[in-house]
């Protein structure tokens, strides 16, 4: 008996929205990365992009648990001297909260050129608008 593998041409990709209000950033974050990796499919291929899209919407009502608002710190470096820029989270989530569930996800997925395909996938709205209603998009929940 062989394993079933499938090939990039024979992909069928669908598009989910998962809202992110008043639900955990972890868990919406693995929740996209699950759905961009494929792995809800029974055909799932590791070595394949066979991941569906995913609308992220409401991104700046994302709950943070504990201190995290406080503490929690996100780090840009311009590669110049001096350069190092540090942000915590509540700014973040005022200021730049697409940002802020993007490098969640990207940080769950694979760190080679099948993860910045599989990236590309991804859309984060702060608001509860988004620009893909042509696509016919499903609710996903989030516990």
């Amino acid at each position: 008996m062989t394993s079933y593998m499938q090939k990039k041409e024979t992909v069928e990709r669908k598009w989910y929205v998962i809202d992110a209000e008043g639900k955990s950033l972890g868990r919406v974050a693995s929740k996209a990365a699950h759905i961009l990796r494929g792995k809800h499919k029974p055909t799932y291929t590791p070595h394949i992009d066979c991941g569906d899209y995913v609308i992220v919407v409401n991104a700046s009502k994302v709950n943070l648990t504990g201190n995290k608002l406080e503490d929690k710190m996100y780090y840009n470096h311009s590669m110049y001297p001096g350069g190092l820029r540090e942000r915590n989270a509540k700014t973040m989530r005022e200021q730049y909260p697409e940002e802020m569930i993007e490098r969640a996800v990207k940080g769950m997925l694979p760190h080679n050129r099948l993860g910045r395909a599989m990236y590309k996938k991804l859309f984060v709205y702060a608001g509860p608008e988004h620009k893909h209603e042509a696509q016919k998009p499903e609710m996903m929940e989030v516990k």
